[in-house]
């Protein structure tokens, strides 16, 4: 499938200063360096979005020296779909650019019927990979994630498999998601003893969402392993979208389930003081959100969606002011810590 912009031509051509439009930040120990803001692609990427808007945004970010693109099997909706739409975005746009990208897909939540289709056997993961591989057209990606947790797989299976699927030259690097910090070292230790590069641990982190700093960011740190941060707007908390209470069409107003009004109303008030502060501080709450988050040294980068190209180019400015003073660290603790 090819994709006609406004003007039928088919050709992009990245812009030449890209590279001057970001900062790189090492992850752990390894050799790969990650623009400080990385695009996911949970939302606004499947099957029910415009597959025109979609390719703006990729191209909007890849401008700016965004080079890091982030998927899982069962994004969309439908689930795969995400996949498949950003496989025909590479195709078209930048498949000369595949050696400049840094593509991310993973596997560990639902994804098909039956026992074969989620969390963390070896048939899941190879066959999940298999099958976003064949719908991104790729012969392998940058970084293959375990998505979650499986409580009842034995953690060394999970372990052997992301090592399989290296050796196999599917994926370069392998790394985890949402793993807690006993068992984010017990994974460590099985991967340094596979001698498999893992690189990454993809958490939740926001304001309003601090578990990793109970304990996870040091063990990282402990095994040279780096943090990619995911929802670090709150879900649209930390925008000025709710200072007024919910608007129509938002996310919250739809009441979904990552996204109730009821937790939207218990912390406007919040939502109000932190915005204040990002005023003083001549940003947007998004992008002091953002920013707060990459002044952790374990963070190599701050994951993002972005709805359109305008939203996506405002969440870049946080890379403007990256710099907290105590006095403003102290004030946003008090806000945010009960």
């Amino acid at each position: 499938m090819e994709i006609n912009d406004k003007s039928g031509a088919l050709n992009y051509q990245a812009n030449p200063d890209r590279y001057k439009q970001i900062n790189y930040n090492r992850t752990g120990k390894s050799g790969v360096l990650l623009p400080a803001i990385s695009l996911g692609l949970w939302h606004n990427f499947g099957f029910v979005d415009s597959l025109q808007n979609g390719r703006e945004i990729l191209r909007t970010a890849f401008d700016l020296g965004i080079t890091h693109f982030d998927l899982a099997n069962n994004y969309g909706p439908p689930y795969g779909s995400a996949e498949e739409n950003f496989g025909t975005i590479l195709k078209n746009d930048f498949k000369s650019y595949r050696d400049e990208l840094f593509i991310a897909t993973k596997a560990g939540y639902d994804m098909w019927p039956g026992p074969y289709g989620n969390l963390g056997s070896r048939k899941y993961l190879v066959a999940s990979l298999d099958q976003s591989l064949k719908r991104m057209g790729l012969d392998y990606v940058d970084i293959f994630y375990h998505h979650r947790p499986d409580p009842d797989t034995p953690l060394e299976e999970t372990m052997v498999a992301l090592a399989d699927i290296v050796r196999q030259g599917k994926a370069l690097y392998v790394g985890i998601s949402n793993y807690k910090p006993t068992e984010t070292a017990e994974a460590a230790k099985l991967l340094k003893e596979l001698k498999v590069p893992f690189i990454l641990h993809q958490a939740r982190y926001s304001m309003f969402d601090r578990w990793v700093e109970n304990g996870l960011l040091d063990t990282l740190e402990d095994n040279g392993v780096g943090c990619i941060a995911f929802s670090p707007l709150a879900q649209g908390m930390l925008t000025d979208k709710y200072l007024h209470g919910i608007p129509e069409n938002s996310r919250a107003a739809k009441n979904l389930t990552y996204l109730q009004k009821d937790t939207v109303n218990s912390n406007i008030e919040k939502i109000q003081k932190l915005n204040e502060i990002a005023q003083n501080r001549n940003q947007k709450l998004s992008e002091m959100a953002i920013a707060w988050i990459l002044r952790q040294k374990q963070v190599a980068s701050v994951l993002i969606g972005a709805s359109s190209s305008a939203q996506l180019k405002t969440n870049i400015k946080a890379l403007n002011n990256l710099n907290f003073t105590e006095d403003e660290l102290k004030q946003i603790d008090a806000i945010t810590i009960p």
